[in-house]
């Protein structure tokens, strides 16, 4: 198991604020990277105490280049586009929150734990045509919030957090979100292009 998840950890790693970016960018594109972006800001802070602000800018300017992809799919498909992307239940389920406030729905799914559906929120509200600089404004503080709050909080028990990291119960759970991620984003990526090409089908037919 460790030869398989050590050089991605490792690569990113040895990064260092370059890495976290990287990650924030596919954290905030329609990739599938559940805690991934969160692990390393956290592990990179726990060593690296003066750099904690640095990474959360890092780690925040990421996820905005990441979310103005998604953004753009989101406007482009439209609605009808979305639903090809998201399943019937999630969509009523953030369709009603985005309509009720799509500023607040926003700056909830930028804050919210992993789970939450992030990025099916930001896709909704751009098919929606919410402003774009609103939009990635309000993510761009609200992710900031929650990764600067990480970054502390790695600080406070960064020692505590390095000694838990290295137990087999966490590296096994690295494992199987590592897993998770390839497996959702090839799902992500498939059911993406299925719906391009069926949409390009049809207004060519």
């Amino acid at each position: 198991m460790k030869a398989f998840i050590h050089p991605f950890v490792i690569f990113f790693a040895s990064l260092g604020g370059a890495g976290i970016f990287l990650l924030g960018i596919l954290d905030g594109s329609l990739l599938f990277l559940p805690l991934g972006i969160d692990l390393l800001l956290v592990g990179l802070t726990a060593h690296h105490h003066d750099r904690w602000l640095y990474y959360a800018a890092m780690a925040t300017m990421g996820s905005v280049i990441g979310c103005y992809t998604t953004d753009w799919v989101g406007r482009k498909g439209g609605e009808a586009g979305v639903e090809k992307r998201i399943s019937k239940r999630q969509l009523r389920f953030i369709q009603k929150r985005v309509h009720a406030g799509a500023g607040t729905a926003l700056a909830i799914a930028s804050v919210a734990p992993p789970g939450f559906p992030f990025t099916p929120v930001v896709l909704v509200a751009a098919a929606l045509k919410y402003p774009r600089v609103k939009l990635l404004t309000i993510i761009a503080i609200f992710r900031f919030i929650r990764f600067t709050t990480e970054a502390l909080l790695a600080i406070r028990y960064g020692r505590h957090i390095l000694k838990i990291a290295e137990s087999r119960t966490v590296e096994t759970v690295i494992f199987a979100v590592v897993v998770i991620s390839v497996i959702g984003s090839a799902w992500l990526v498939s059911s993406w292009l299925k719906a391009g090409r069926g949409q390009s089908a049809r207004s060519h037919g």
